[in-house]
């Protein structure tokens, strides 16, 4: 087993391709060059950016956090370049076999690190221990916060362009910050009729070449479609050695304390081995992403070689779409219209051509070798070491090209014409007649608005679903039965650090109400009304199927003191309830870890005593509010779960919001459980009850 996995390593390591020395472009090295002296730590700069700023020192945070973003930026250079300079000094194939024949090996493990610290020393000008940050900075810089400072600090100087290239860059990776997107219409206002740029500068030079390709690959220049397609397969693979080289850094145990684990010589180095391994494993997953997205785009890399030998064949490079017709299908072998296309391209090759000398592109032929290889590595290693490890599916084939024809199209080939296989999984459709405009079923009920006057699809809008009494009531129950975290995994501030999150269940409430810790009749009230709203959806949306309950959930967001002056997030961010919402691509993907199954929701309303916590509805894009409603007493919102229904919080800044959740299933398979349970022990007391009056007993009179 031993054996296997280090010779699997060695051919890992053989298969790696060995990047070209050198430095930067000049523009970029003109940048390094901007900084005398040893490199100053980018958290430090961060944190004195920020004092500065609120400080109101508005020059010197500017100073301080563009220089906190050029550190943090170096940084990643000169750990990518010493990664490279010393991959080729220091290689760490040993020699040959023999007595002692590891010592070889882990001698060139100690020169490639001796190599590292030493590059990394002289390239920032001190230790590279000086630039150890902690996870908080770590993530404000992921999340793009500094640009969110340095927005306000320019429009502060009157750096109009400036400002509005930070607000840019913060949106593009916080989609769901309403107030950025404020901030940058009203710079678009203050702008006037001056030339207005919205700049990304935290852009992935490989998404944006892709970006460019596909559109002008829909407007059918093709030449120009090849050109920004190559261009983002070669920023690709180098963002690709950059994402492995960041690897290779400290990595988090989280099984035990790394200065505390006294593991031997062997498990210790396959510890952090396999982190390091599994990380530039998911490298493809990362390089698909686009910032502030969860999930990455479908099929993306892949994609190029599709875009690409359909391209090639429209301006006549038959042997270039062969091969990247090839490329694609060593991801995907058995995709049968690229197949034929494959067939169809060596039909039009020159007789002095043999098709089966042209194989596929041997970039993506070293990529798929290393990916396969990593991939096997992992898995034995996690057979042998005893840990888990699910591979997962990087490239779902259903991400596949939206143009008119997959084979070639007008190509009459043998007399046929090949027409699309759609590949692509669209947005999510409602599979069912949509109808609304059903009985509510209960007096005073009133109705409010529907689909049209809410702008969107199959949503409701009803007042006085509750009494005033029955809102306190559940209120003064929520009390007694909340927990912080309880069903957020136990995270107090599951979607925004400014609120906290307390929740509770209809099962627990029946609990605690058993047990005389909550009024019984209070905990079944909560029972009962959220049966009351199921039937209510059930019948507005005039269902032909039972609706059962999926998840039955009652929450309470507070604003936390203290923390509201400078909020400008959402106490839920946008989403949907059934789907991955991906508004950047217009698309909403049904499919894990989604909530697949949940076909209603409903929002039922306890208390209005409180700011902000507006419940809105965006379209896909998550940015434009199409409807925005104050909860109240009684109120319910209620609307289809899927990709046609985006929706969020605002931020709740003063006092507490409560409402009880509920989420339906067309599908008995998925009903909730716990529910299942409160339906037995309703039945229960329903029998206790009946037995009390056939005996004539004062519930009262028990003890």
């Amino acid at each position: 087993m031993q054996e296997r996995i280090w010779a699997s390593l060695l051919l890992l390591l053989l298969l790696l391709p060995l990047p070209l020395c050198g430095g930067p472009p000049d523009s970029r090295r003109q940048e390094l060059e901007l900084e005398r002296g040893p490199l100053q730590p980018f958290d430090l700069l961060y944190a004195s950016g920020v004092a500065a700023y609120y400080n109101g020192d508005y020059e010197q945070a500017v100073r301080d956090l563009e220089s906190a973003l050029l550190s943090h930026r170096r940084l990643r250079e000169v750990r990518t370049r010493c990664a490279r300079h010393c991959t080729v000094r220091r290689p760490l194939v040993p020699p040959g076999a023999g007595p002692g024949a590891e010592l070889p090996f882990f001698r060139a493990l100690l020169e490639r690190a001796r190599c590292y610290r030493s590059c990394e020393s002289q390239r920032l000008g001190g230790p590279a221990s000086r630039h150890r940050v902690s996870e908080d900075v770590r993530s404000d810089f992921q999340r793009r916060v500094p640009y969110n400072y340095l927005q306000r600090a320019y429009i502060k100087l009157n750096q109009l362009q400036k400002a509005v290239e930070a607000a840019h860059t913060f949106f593009m990776a916080n989609p769901e910050h309403m107030e950025m997107q404020q901030n940058i219409e009203n710079y678009r206002m203050m702008a006037g009729e001056e030339e207005f740029q919205l700049i990304d500068r935290e852009a992935k030079p490989h998404l944006e070449s892709y970006s460019a390709g596909v559109k002008h690959y829909e407007a059918d220049d093709f030449e120009v479609a090849i050109k920004y397609f190559e261009q983002a397969l070669r920023e690709y693979f180098s963002e690709d050695v950059e994402c492995r080289t960041l690897c290779e850094g400290p990595q988090r145990f989280e099984e035990y304390e790394y200065l505390g684990h006294k593991g031997g010589l062997y498990e210790t180095i396959a510890d952090h081995y396999m982190q390091v391994l599994v990380c530039q494993h998911e490298c493809v997953r990362e390089l698909a992403t686009r910032p502030g997205r969860l999930s990455p785009i479908e099929n993306f890399l892949p994609l190029h070689y599709d875009y690409l030998q359909f391209a090639y064949y429209r301006v006549g490079e038959y042997v270039k779409a062969l091969e990247c017709a090839k490329a694609y299908l060593l991801i995907h072998p058995d995709d049968e219209d690229v197949q034929d296309n494959v067939d169809y391209y060596e039909s039009l090759l020159d007789d002095s051509i043999d098709p089966e000398s042209i194989e596929a592109r041997e970039d993506l032929i070293m990529f798929v070798k290393r990916h396969k290889l990593e991939s096997e590595l992992i898995k034995s290693a996690a057979e042998g070491l005893g840990f888990s490890y699910t591979e997962p599916n990087y490239w779902i084939r259903y991400g596949g090209r939206q143009d008119e024809n997959r084979v070639p199209s007008g190509v009459n080939v043998e007399g046929e014409v090949h027409g699309l296989s759609m590949g692509k999984k669209s947005s999510p459709k409602i599979d069912r007649d949509l109808r609304e405009g059903g009985p509510l079923l209960y007096e005073n009920i009133t109705f409010v608005y529907n689909s049209e006057q809410l702008n969107g699809t199959q949503r409701v809008l009803l007042d006085n679903v509750l009494s005033e009494e029955q809102c306190r009531e559940l209120h003064s129950v929520a009390s007694g039965i909340m927990l912080v975290g309880d069903g957020y995994r136990g995270k107090t501030s599951p979607h925004t650090p400014n609120e906290k999150f307390e929740g509770a269940t209809v099962l627990k409430a029946l609990k605690f109400g058993y047990e005389g810790r909550v009024p019984l009749k209070s905990a079944r009230l909560f029972y009962d009304i959220s049966e009351k709203a199921r039937k209510i959806v059930e019948s507005y949306f005039m269902l032909n199927s039972t609706l059962y309950f999926s998840y039955t959930h009652m929450v309470c967001r507070t604003a936390l003191s203290g923390q509201q002056d400078r909020r400008n997030d959402l106490s839920h961010p946008i989403h949907a309830d059934n789907c991955l919402l991906d508004p950047e691509a217009n698309e909403c993907w049904k499919e894990p870890p989604a909530y697949t199954f949940r076909d209603y929701s409903a929002l039922l309303y306890m208390n209005d005593d409180f700011e902000g916590g507006e419940f809105i509805f965006t379209e896909m894009d998550a940015k434009t509010v199409t409807a925005s409603i104050k909860p109240k007493c009684g109120r319910m919102i209620s609307f289809s779960s899927g990709g046609e229904n985006p929706h969020g919080v605002k931020a709740v800044t003063r006092g507490q919001r409560c409402a009880v959740a509920l989420w339906f299933t067309l599908n008995p398979l998925y009903r909730e459980l716990e529910r299942i349970k409160a339906d037995e022990v309703i039945a229960i007391l329903d029998q206790e009850q009946q037995g009390k009056h056939e005996l004539n007993i004062n519930p009262k009179d028990e003890l």
